[in-house]
């Protein structure tokens, strides 16, 4: 069970309840919320049917709450009754509340590492709510896994990658069904995002990335879209989840969230429009001699990108767009505050200029897949962020596996940018750490010889 998108006068609530003898039959249960932990006194009685169109799960949005309270609910089917839950509304907008706590949370990778960071966050006594960043899942079973609690998962379409209803609704039973992450939810209310994850690695609209063709596949997105809105406790209003709609895009995910006057949480989506990474897979094999269809560049294409070849193919893209390439579509950049942001704003970039044998002594930019590869769009919205006066600004990232805190700057130069935010970014809770990935992939392209330059001293200082 678990509670979400909490607000002043409302929150959802979310379970999954099953039948112990098979049956397609629907089951009816009924959702009740207090504000006293012996249920003495309901806020609300819902009653509710879980079918299996949505995979037995339920969610119900109560109103009518009252602000800033604490609140217990569970969930009775016939004369068995849940455990019980905690969660919290949110102080009215105009509530000057002297602060706010929570804390996020990404990239949780059930078969690479441990997940006792969810142990410590579970043992947090204050936080008003939890934010997810994306990757909540991962949508690859391959692998061994890091811990006995951890079992490695079968999916139902066979293979290690997940492509059906089925298979996403297995990976999200099966993550659920860790005792840590159940004692988060049962906690603390939720605000969630998606990242690539969730559907597929560096994923852009409806199109997969393991190979240089960027296969487009509409009913996997479809059903990628599907099993997160089943599973997270989110108000299926305020998203817009429209199963009838057959287009790839039939749920809108961003929305915002005030928390007093102190804290206007805006979560965006960027993934579900952004147009393609900006340098092509297919052209950078081509140049190589690679296969152009059937391979898997994404070194030089989406990570360790030389700058001048990023800005040669965004000239490209942008004249035959008629606009600069984007992450989030034109619509997610009018409202701000705190930015729950799922990839890296600060830039990373690596200068070898002086230090590497040509053809690698250039600047390469490290993620392309992030707000790097997406220069004059991330320069537009800063600018805009400076122009309209938006101040305190603070962007919540995740995705890249890595800590990390850094001023963002109107332009990328130190020396003549005007910082417009800050960005925090927060390590994933199991998945593989960001420079281990760097050494894989430099590996799999035979670029291994950057990578004792980049744990140089030296190199590390070229990070800027």
């Amino acid at each position: 069970m678990a509670s979400g998108d909490p607000r002043d006068v409302s929150a959802v609530f979310w379970t999954r309840c099953v039948a112990t003898a098979t049956s397609n039959a629907a089951i009816a249960l009924t959702l009740q919320v207090s504000p006293a932990q012996d249920f003495t006194k309901l806020a609300a009685s819902v009653s509710l049917n879980a079918v299996p169109d949505y995979d037995y799960t339920v969610r119900a949005k109560v109103t009518g709450l009252a602000a800033k309270t604490t609140y217990y609910y569970r969930f009775v089917a016939g004369s068995d009754v849940s455990a019980m839950g905690t969660t919290r509304t949110a102080p009215s907008a105009s509530d000057a509340v002297p602060q706010v706590r929570f804390a996020w949370f990404v990239c949780q990778n059930w078969s690479a590492n441990h997940w006792q960071a969810l142990t410590l966050m579970a043992a947090e006594t204050d936080l008003d709510f939890v934010v997810h960043l994306g990757d909540y899942i991962y949508e690859t079973t391959d692998g061994d896994t890091a811990e006995p609690a951890h079992p490695a998962i079968a999916l139902p379409g066979g293979g290690t990658v997940a492509n059906t209803l089925d298979d996403y609704r297995t990976l999200y039973r099966t993550y659920r069904g860790d005792a840590r992450l159940q004692t988060v939810h049962a906690r603390f209310p939720i605000v969630a995002i998606w990242d690539d994850h969730e559907f597929s690695d560096d994923c852009w609209q409806d199109h997969q990335t393991y190979t240089n063709a960027n296969l487009q596949q509409t009913a996997r997105r479809r059903a990628a879209n599907q099993a997160w809105a089943e599973y997270l406790p989110v108000d299926w209003g305020d998203v817009s989840f429209d199963l009838n709609n057959a287009a790839y895009d039939n749920i809108r995910i961003y929305r915002d969230f005030h928390f007093g006057s102190l804290v206007h949480l805006v979560m965006t989506d960027e993934r579900l429009y952004r147009d393609d990474h900006v340098v092509s897979e297919a052209a950078i094999a081509q140049a190589l001699g690679h296969d152009p269809v059937n391979g898997n560049d994404l070194v030089g294409s989406r990570y360790f990108v030389p700058q001048n070849v990023l800005a040669q193919f965004e000239a490209a893209d942008t004249q035959r767009l008629g606009r600069v390439p984007s992450i989030l579509g034109p619509t997610q950049t009018q409202w701000w505050k705190v930015w729950g942001n799922e990839v890296m704003m600060n830039r990373l970039w690596l200068d070898l200029s002086a230090l590497a044998p040509a053809p690698n002594n250039t600047t390469f930019v490290i993620d392309c897949d992030a707000w790097d590869g997406y220069p004059s769009h991330k320069a537009d919205l800063l600018s805009y962020v400076k122009t309209q006066g938006i101040t305190n600004l603070v962007a919540i990232t995740g995705d890249l596996h890595a800590f990390q805190a850094g001023i963002v700057r109107d332009t990328p130069d130190p020396a003549t940018g005007t910082s417009v935010l800050i960005d925090l970014m927060s390590a994933g809770i199991s998945s593989q750490p960001f420079f281990e990935e760097i050494k894989s992939q430099l590996a799999e392209q035979s670029l291994a010889s950057l990578t004792s330059l980049i744990s140089t001293s030296s190199a590390l200082d070229s990070f800027v």
